[in-house]
């Protein structure tokens, strides 16, 4: 069996994660409250949904929940993964896991990136329900400002570009598929315009030292394993790049004996993955 961890990103938080796990770990919840200058407690369990929304609080609450909760059941169970992967955000959380940085170094790292992508401006992304790539991809020809930036399951493909611009493709959009649905996110995340962002993270990265990754991570950018070499580059580039979700659990499927186990708050990626493994390539494991 192939043990493998997955990790959600924007879009699994809501209020009360973390609830059980803060307890547990409470020299880690200090630390990371004298790094962040509040209490990550707090914020997750009783600040307003509009807050916890915000990227710069967003990111920094998965990546600690999603690492306690890594640890908490490594401890539990006593099984330490064969491979890790993390959507967007959580791939951060995957790389902890595989031990690119220590918590807080990674908590760091993940707060930098928050600020940067907050400081790109306003912008929008919606989720079109029931087309392929390929079908999204035509339409998008007609609204060239708009990216496609998650392609989260063969009909479940995300876009995201200035908020007029993506308004005026979802009613294209909504025209051909089953569904275009807004996203609570503050920004245009994986497109042209983290273009500043990425830049300002690939800086606040090169003054890290990430270690040799002890289990391997599967990439956002490519859906292959990280090479250590190329690891820091492939992250400032995941900002301006399409999550390739779809292709990465492919590959994970065609592990040997494959185990899949989504660790954070929500089941987001499980749904995706059962989506994902009805439409998966003739001989991989199910």
């Amino acid at each position: 069996m192939t043990l493998v961890h997955l990790f959600p990103g924007q879009g699994a938080h809501r209020q009360g994660m973390g609830r059980e796990l803060f307890p547990r770990y409470p020299h880690l919840v200090r630390r990371a409250d004298a790094l962040l200058g509040y209490s990550i407690e707090e914020l997750c369990l009783d600040a307003p949904a509009d807050k916890l929304a915000d990227t710069r609080y967003t990111q920094c609450s998965l990546y600690v929940v999603g690492a306690l909760g890594y640890l908490d059941l490594v401890r539990e169970s006593g099984e330490v993964p064969d491979v890790v992967a993390g959507h967007s955000l959580g791939e951060f959380v995957a790389l902890f896991a595989a031990g690119a940085y220590d918590f807080l170094t990674g908590l760091e790292v993940v707060r930098h990136r928050a600020e940067a992508m907050a400081k790109a401006g306003p912008g929008a992304m919606a989720a079109v329900i029931g087309l392929s790539e390929e079908q999204v991809r035509d339409v998008l020809a007609a609204h060239p400002e708009v990216d496609i930036a998650n392609l989260n399951a063969p009909a479940q493909i995300v876009v995201s570009g200035a908020e007029d611009a993506v308004r005026d493709a979802s009613r294209t959009l909504g025209t051909h598929a089953e569904a275009v649905i807004p996203l609570r996110v503050s920004g245009a995340f994986h497109s042209r315009h983290m273009a500043a962002a990425a830049e300002e993270f690939g800086r606040v990265l090169d003054r890290h030292r990430l270690a040799p990754l002890r289990i391997p991570v599967v990439a956002n950018t490519t859906a292959r394993p990280h090479t250590d070499d190329r690891l820091a580059g492939e992250l400032k580039r995941q900002l301006t790049s399409p999550v390739r979700w779809t292709d990465s659990v492919r590959y994970l499927l065609e592990l040997p004996a494959p185990h899949l186990r989504e660790v954070g708050p929500g089941q987001v990626l499980t749904g995706l993955i059962e989506k994902i493994r009805d439409t998966a390539p003739v001989g991989a494991e199910r």
